[in-house]
């Protein structure tokens, strides 16, 4: 396994770090972004960079890619330098980004016709325990194929967690998104009814924390409470998009709605590009 040559797409906040990890590992790493300056550093610690995602399929065994969004994705899959510009038989993509079960199921029909293997891997965890390699890895692929892959998903995560066919772990990672919208809607809708009612912020977290509501979102999101301060650890824009695709992927349920209404509010007031957690600032201001 240590003979694999991996190929990456995607340095943002999570895939520079991911892919750190996987060069401290002993893996050899060839990689390509849009905005080559992103390159540089993981260059110079020993990783190849390639002129575009074909290049990366023609010398690496092992493409993964992690990017914005679906559109994003299906870019650099289907584009005329793209990794299906042609058949690649028996090599794989990974797809690490969160994307709707829609696009990973067809992503997964394209890879086929071009007799490519195809995970569908997205990732529960923001920058921190991308940097730790501890994150939750979510898996969506054939049995072969997870085999295969798992000494990757090992040196990225805690745990990689296999739930069925591709389109599946997409499900399964705007499930867990809405969990986290929940979560800290609730978090900020507290922490500002306890001040409204004479109750300390820094106290308020403390019953939290150390009570059975306390969970590791809400001790993760405290120091950024207490200190007013929301650098994006995991970008409010990312979990307005992820709610949509859970709408549009069928999540009607009764707090989807309002949900998603708050967050959106809260990203036209200027706030996307700070953490989610910044939700706290909207809800403020009403």
């Amino acid at each position: 396994m240590e003979a694999l040559k991996l190929g990456w797409i995607g340095l943002g906040n999570m895939g520079n770090p991911m892919v750190k990890n996987l060069l401290k590992a002993g893996f050899e790493m060839t990689v390509f972004n849009r905005s080559r300056d992103k390159e540089t550093e993981l260059i110079e610690l020993g990783a190849k960079s390639a002129a575009n995602p074909q290049e990366l399929m023609n010398t690496c065994d092992v493409v993964i890619t992690m990017l914005s969004n679906d559109a994003a994705v299906k870019e650099v899959f289907e584009s005329e330098n793209g990794l299906l510009a042609q058949n690649y038989s028996g090599k794989m993509i990974i797809n690490m980004s969160t994307v709707s079960p829609e696009t990973s199921r067809y992503l997964d029909k394209i890879c086929t016709a071009h007799h490519v293997h195809f995970i569908d891997a997205p990732v529960s965890g923001s920058v921190k325990p991308a940097q730790d390699g501890s994150l939750v890895i979510l898996v969506g692929a054939s049995d072969e194929d997870y085999v295969l892959a798992k000494p990757i998903f090992n040196v990225l995560g805690k745990v990689s967690i296999p739930v069925g066919e591709p389109g599946k772990a997409s499900s399964a990672k705007l499930a867990i998104n809405y969990l986290l919208g929940l979560n800290l809607q609730g978090l900020a809708e507290t922490i500002i009814f306890a001040e409204k009612s004479g109750v300390r912020k820094e106290d308020m977290l403390s019953i939290i924390n150390e009570g059975a509501c306390g969970n590791g979102i809400t001790n993760i999101k405290a120091n950024s409470i207490l200190n007013n301060s929301y650098p994006a650890a995991f970008a409010l824009k990312h979990l307005v998009k992820d709610l949509r695709l859970a709408k549009e992927a069928g999540l009607d349920s009764p707090l989807i709605h309002p949900l998603c209404d708050s967050y959106e509010v809260a990203q036209k007031e200027g706030l996307g590009d700070e953490d989610v957690m910044a939700i706290i600032t909207s809800l403020r201001n009403k």
